[in-house]
């Protein structure tokens, strides 16, 4: 449904995004990832037709996404973008800034789909609150439930859930990654936390040095890292002897080649990271109890 061709895009002369080509299926969920400055944002607003391309296309099924030179308005009604900075109404009520461009000829239509969303977002309690009470976090999720308002065939996310707090992500990203597959709603997520991939997205997009590095599964990449860049996405790791290896692939074991000197241990609630040393690095390994530090152990890779 998104087609994206040969894109291009610079920034005072400075190139920030390099030939960029992919596609997305209907309701398909796509995660990009990169370091900062990596040109995640700048996409998602290349994509919603915030800038001019320097060159290529893109394709929103067979209507051309066009920058401002050539709309005088920025956006399309079939395409919503959900920005770090919330354009809130403040002073009107939670429910009203949802519903603010749902018909008022449909009354009950608007409550249901009002309420809904509400729901979705976990903002019930907050219904008549004006929005300039609420915290960060909370702005954050009226603006998620305010792109979905008219329900839109594809939803552009720019770390959706960076100033929420942790005892609601969880259950947030669950319902709103559940709602977006439900209604067939396409996505493109741009991330730097992998809990709002793993579990959720179809395929992971890795942009490095103005390039996709690589378009997998997040499985595939998780299980097959090619570069640091990949691996460290998803956890503590180390390299050793020119392979790619997770701290939770290390144990343990009587004897092996790898002697190491534990340096120190952290408590991570499910396990210890331990910091140990070898050779001239430094690598780090999950155990079930702390060492004590100095302590000599032997490591091997979990078969």
């Amino acid at each position: 449904m998104l087609h994206v061709k040969n894109l291009s895009f610079s920034y005072n002369k400075t190139k920030i995004l390099d030939n960029i080509s992919f596609t997305t299926g209907l309701g398909e969920h796509i995660s990009v990832i990169g370091e900062s400055g990596s040109g995640k944002t700048t996409l998602l607003k290349l994509l919603y037709g915030e800038y001019d391309l320097d060159s290529g296309h893109v394709f929103w099924k067979d209507e051309e996404i066009l920058g401002p030179k050539f709309n005088l308005v920025i956006g399309y009604d079939f395409m919503k973008y959900v920005a770090q900075e919330f354009d809130l109404m403040p002073y009107t009520s939670v429910e009203e800034n949802i519903g603010q461009f749902l018909s008022n000829f449909f009354p009950k239509e608007k409550k249901s789909r009002t309420n809904e969303l509400l729901d979705v977002v976990e903002l019930t309690p907050f219904s008549k609150t004006k929005v300039k009470y609420l915290s960060g976090g909370q702005k954050q999720r009226v603006a998620l439930a305010r792109a979905l308002a008219k329900q839109p065939e594809i939803l552009l996310l720019d770390e959706p859930f960076s100033h929420i707090d942790n005892f609601k992500k969880q259950s947030l990203r669950r319902r709103v990654f559940k709602y977006l597959k439900k209604k067939n709603i396409t996505c493109v997520v741009a991330t730097h936390d992998k809990n709002d991939v793993l579990g959720f997205a179809d395929r992971m997009m890795f942009l490095n040095e103005t390039k996709i590095e690589t378009i997998d599964t997040p499985e595939h990449l998780y299980r097959n890292p090619k570069t640091p860049l990949i691996a460290s996405f998803f956890g503590e790791f180390n390299e050793i002897d020119g392979q790619i290896v997770y701290a939770n692939q290390l144990q343990i074991v009587e004897n092996s080649s790898i002697k190491v000197n534990v340096i120190k241990s952290y408590f991570k609630g499910s396990h210890y990271l331990i910091e140990v040393s070898y050779k001239n690095d430094v690598l780090y390994f999950e155990h079930f109890k702390e060492l004590s530090e100095g302590s000599i152990v032997y490591i091997d890779i979990n078969k």
